[in-house]
C-alpha cells in the first residue's frame, strides 16, 4: 500500500514539474529567441518607439508601440487598434523588417521563420491590449510588430517602428 501511495506521489509530482517546465519553455521554441539581451534600462520608462498598422491579409488599423513600464519592455497596442476576427492562430509577433507588407506577397503576406519572435497570443480583436516582451529580445533588432495568423502564414497587418 505504501509503494502505490509513493508510485502515485512521484508521478502527480513528476507530471506537475514536467506541465510547469513545458510552460516555461514553450514560447521560446514557437518562435525563434534573439540571442543578445537587450534589458530596458529601469531608470528610462514610456514609449520608446511606436507605429500605425498598415493593412495585410485582412483590414487592420491602430497604433502599436514599444513602452517601458517599470525597467520592463511592453508591446502595446492602442485603443484604436482594430483587425479583423477571421483567422484561427493569431498571434503579436515582433518583425526584423521595417516593411513586412512591401516586402512579401499578397495576398497571405506570408513571413520567414528566422525574421520574427511571437510575444503571445492576440488577446481581442479590437482595442487596448498589452503584451509583455522577453528580457532575451533585443529591442534593435526589431523594426516593425504585426498580427500573424500562424496557422496560414498570413500577415493581417504590420506596424513599423518610427
Amino acid at each position: 500500500m505504501k509503494f502505490n501511495s509513493l508510485l502515485i506521489f512521484t508521478i502527480a509530482t513528476v507530471l506537475i514539474l514536467g506541465c510547469s517546465k513545458q510552460e516555461s519553455v514553450s514560447q521560446p521554441s514557437a518562435s525563434p529567441a534573439a540571442t543578445a539581451t537587450a534589458s530596458p534600462s529601469p531608470a528610462k520608462s514610456g514609449v520608446i518607439k511606436s507605429g500605425t498598422f498598415v493593412s495585410g491579409e485582412h483590414p487592420t488599423q491602430g497604433t502599436a508601440s514599444i513602452a517601458i513600464r517599470n525597467g520592463k519592455a511592453y508591446l502595446e497596442l492602442d485603443e484604436s487598434f482594430k483587425t479583423s476576427d477571421k483567422g484561427p492562430d493569431l498571434v503579436v509577433i515582433l518583425h526584423r523588417s521595417d516593411d513586412v507588407i512591401g516586402s512579401t506577397k499578397p495576398h497571405a503576406y506570408p513571413i520567414q521563420e528566422p525574421d520574427y519572435v511571437v510575444l503571445a497570443p492576440l488577446e481581442k480583436f479590437s482595442g487596448t491590449q498589452s503584451y509583455p516582451i522577453p528580457d532575451n529580445i533585443n529591442l534593435a533588432d526589431y523594426k516593425s510588430a504585426g498580427i500573424w495568423c500562424r496557422k496560414f502564414n498570413a500577415t493581417f497587418g504590420a506596424a513599423a517602428f518610427k
